[in-house]
């Protein structure tokens, strides 16, 4: 059995066990802030493009799906659908408007378009403004499972990230999952070679989207709540201060988030200084430089 097989495993007895001894409601936003956290991994970690308006496709999911299910009385499943194909057809916007640019440019347009979003969301009317949409009902899985029950829902939004988690492995292990890195290495030689850049970038761009959207989705229903927060520029650099922390181990970062909530103002200066120590000591991310000397140890 390969390593990534392993990991895989261990991470799904771990994650079945897991709301047996931990706090389910807890864990439900570890595992939404990781798959959002994945998603955005799979932009900047694949394809080299840095997005400083993520938040957008995460909350404006979370609106829509709140609204599909609270007034619309859409089953569970159809509300997170119907969250991610929004975030989906957002992202087929922006992205043909933004992966014209490159580098900072690309960002600067991101953020741009994240900020209009997120005047959308303040001033449109199903969004209720700063109340937000509030007590967001669950339902019934297919009509049939109750998801009222706490641990009941974190299975589902635990199905929801490993679905999600094996869907970017997938993809980044595809051929066109190689064109992708082959972009990020050296764009000039990817275009030269006859690849058509921009269309694989808009691609990559837009299944990004749909699953920062299906997380955002879930973490609606799981909580009952989609707020502005959901949706401003401070989501979307936590999503890439936990990528670049923990690479694809980003499910610790949310972790860190709530562990140091209780400190008040402390906590902007701990996650400063744990970012510049792993700038440092872990260039390759957490997880990355993990993976770097296990192979280096394995190939001596």
């Amino acid at each position: 059995m390969s390593r990534t097989a392993i990991v895989f495993v261990v991470l799904l007895v771990a994650g079945l066990v897991a709301p047996f001894v931990g706090y389910p409601i807890f864990l439900m936003k570890v595992l939404c802030f990781a798959l959002f956290a994945s998603a955005f991994n799979l932009l900047i970690g694949f394809t080299g493009l840095l997005s400083f308006g993520h938040a957008m496709f995460f909350g404006f999911a979370a609106y829509v799906s709140g609204h599909a299910a609270k007034v619309w009385g859409l089953t569970p499943e159809l509300a997170i659908l119907a969250g991610t194909a929004s975030a989906a057809g957002m992202g087929a916007v922006t992205g043909w408007l933004a992966v014209r640019r490159q580098g900072i440019y690309f960002a600067m347009v991101t953020l741009a378009l994240a900020q209009m979003v997120y005047f959308i969301c303040v001033q449109a009317p199903f969004t209720y403004a700063e109340d937000g949409i509030q007590s967001i009902p669950r339902g019934a899985l297919f009509g049939v499972v109750d998801l009222t029950a706490d641990r009941t829902m974190y299975y589902l939004v635990f199905a929801v990230f490993m679905l999600g988690l094996l869907g970017i492995y997938r993809i980044i292990h595809s051929p066109f999952g190689q064109v992708l890195k082959s972009i990020r290495e050296n764009e000039a030689r990817a275009l030269s070679l006859g690849y058509d850049v921009d269309r694989y970038k808009l691609v990559a761009f837009i299944l990004s989207a749909a699953l920062a959207g299906l997380a955002g989705a879930t973490k609606s229903l799981a909580f009952g709540l989609a707020t502005l927060t959901d949706v401003s520029w401070q989501m979307s650099g936590e999503v890439v201060l936990m990528t670049l922390l923990g690479g694809m181990g980003t499910i610790f970062g949310p972790a860190l988030q709530n562990y140091l909530s209780g400190l008040g103002s402390m906590v902007t200066i701990i996650m400063g200084a744990t970012f510049v120590a792993c700038v440092l000591l872990f260039r390759r991310g957490i997880v990355g430089e993990i993976e770097y000397r296990l192979g280096r140890r394995s190939g001596s």
